[in-house]
């Protein structure tokens, strides 16, 4: 799925918000009647909506693709940095690589050391956080946008010259596998999503989690990721997407000022492994310390902006998203069986997944249901979906990728997955018109393409001990 987060369309205009409650501060040199950022363009004819920004874009001679939104709606800034590496640039035995680096880039570098990081982003209030995925890493800031300057010369420190000390690294090094334990060890849902990815791929790079295995968080050294860092951390494999208060040609000549004397590098050639077609449906059943039954079913489905991958959204929303979806109703309100169901088509850099679950009340087993599930899928494959259904979903889809960009945050996130997974930021510009033009027919192509028997995976989880022997 392309969006990042919720898409409106029940407005003409996307009004920006800071990521801050701030209060705006009139600035008289500025139209006292400013365009807002981002229309819609032809909201009064609903087949032709147009989502439009003003970017400006360029790159430096060492290779940095730089993005800039200029937004006086509040004095803030959405700073973005993100690096076109994830967990798929990794090595079995080395997985989870991307994200230590991650954590490692908040622990100090030559001009500003860890302790200098934090308290300098908090004196300033300065909001900041980061994210590894498969496919790119990022890191962001949403700061006043009189504190432009600091953070530049802070995150070319970073990009240039990261400590990567020893003793931090083995602190840190609890502190992610406390975070692996938290998310995946210790909580059942992370055990079916790693295992899920595990079944679908078995070539592929996207097999392995993007927070490691535990042995090999355990066996990370300073030498490891300065490699992974000096290969990857380079200004042309970066992309600097910034949105907000900002005059973009003063902004222009900073970044030149700061990022211009970096160096770039030669990067490897990057040939991941292509993942053969599943023809044989696979299976796997895990038991765990809960209540209730759940089932997960997944199948392969294209990249990021395949064509097919807008269909196959529509298709998992009308399948599984919402109180109001087909399982929904069929699963929690008619049978009563189930507690929840949810569907999604996961869209990656160079493949996807696309799944559906189902969470059963506790006592009732899963078998039954697969079947309905099975009939469920089976019907998108052979019959069209109605038209109620299919303006439904689209209204659902469309809201949720409008709703992203009503923040600075939310469209430098926006136009930095779409720069870095599609090659260029202006394809976000035409997802409503793709996922306008699908029909029904679509939908039933995509879903006989991608959802029969033999392309399945079977993600079980169990009670470890059924309730009925624990009542014996």
């Amino acid at each position: 799925m392309k969006r990042i987060s919720n898409l409106l369309v029940a407005m003409t205009c996307i009004f920006v918000t800071s990521a801050q409650a701030v209060e705006p501060t009139p600035n008289k040199s500025l139209n006292p009647n400013p365009e807002v950022i981002g229309a819609i363009k032809g909201w009064a004819n609903t087949g032709a909506l147009k989502l439009s920004l003003p970017v400006t874009k360029f790159q430096l001679k060492n290779g940095l693709t730089v993005l800039l939104v200029e937004d006086h709606t509040v004095p803030m800034v959405s700073y973005h940095t993100w690096y076109r590496v994830g967990s798929r640039d990794e090595t079995p035995g080395v997985t989870g690589a991307a994200h230590m680096l991650e954590h490692m880039m908040f622990k100090g570098a030559k001009k500003y050391d860890g302790k200098a990081f934090d308290r300098i982003f908090h004196e300033n209030g300065i909001s900041n956080n980061a994210f590894t995925t498969n496919d790119y890493t990022g890191f962001y800031q949403n700061l006043p946008s009189d504190k432009l300057e600091l953070v530049m010369d802070m995150e070319v420190d970073r990009m240039s010259a990261l400590a990567l000390k020893p003793e931090d690294l083995k602190s840190e090094k609890e502190v992610v596998k406390e975070e692996r334990r938290w998310r995946i060890d210790n909580n059942p849902m992370g055990v079916v999503r790693e295992t899920m990815m595990g079944t679908v791929f078995k070539t592929s790079p996207y097999r392995w989690p993007v927070i490691g295995y535990m042995k090999d968080i355990e066996q990370y050294d300073s030498d490891k990721l300065r490699f992974f860092y000096s290969t990857f951390y380079v200004p042309n494999n970066a992309v600097l997407v910034l949105v907000g208060d900002f005059d973009t040609a003063k902004t222009k000549s900073l970044i030149e000022k700061y990022y211009g004397a970096l160096d770039s590098r030669p990067l490897p050639r990057r040939e991941y492994p292509k993942e053969r077609t599943q023809s044989v449906q696979q299976n796997a059943v895990i038991r765990r310390d809960v209540q209730n039954d759940s089932f997960i079913i997944a199948f392969q489905s294209p990249k990021q902006s395949d064509p097919d991958m807008f269909a196959l959204d529509l298709a998992a929303n009308i399948l599984g998203n919402g109180t109001s979806s087909r399982l929904y109703k069929r699963l929690v309100y008619q049978k009563q069986v189930a507690t929840s169901t949810y569907a999604f088509n996961y869209a990656l850099q160079d493949a996807g997944v696309y799944a559906t679950g189902v969470m059963m009340k506790p006592g009732i087993s899963h078998k039954e249901t697969l079947d309905v599930v099975y009939n469920e899928i089976w019907k998108l494959r052979n019959q069209k979906v109605t038209d109620a259904e299919l303006a439904k979903a689209k209204t659902q889809v469309i809201k949720d990728l409008v709703d992203s960009l009503k923040t600075m945050d939310g469209k430098a996130r926006a136009l930095a997955v779409n720069e870095i997974q599609t090659g260029t930021y202006e394809n976000l510009f035409n997802d409503v018109e793709k996922y306008q033009a699908v029909t029904a027919d679509d939908i039933k192509r995509v879903s006989e393409k991608y959802t029969n028997q033999t392309q399945r995976s079977i993600i079980v989880l169990e009670p470890k001990v059924k309730q009925g022997a624990a009542n014996e």
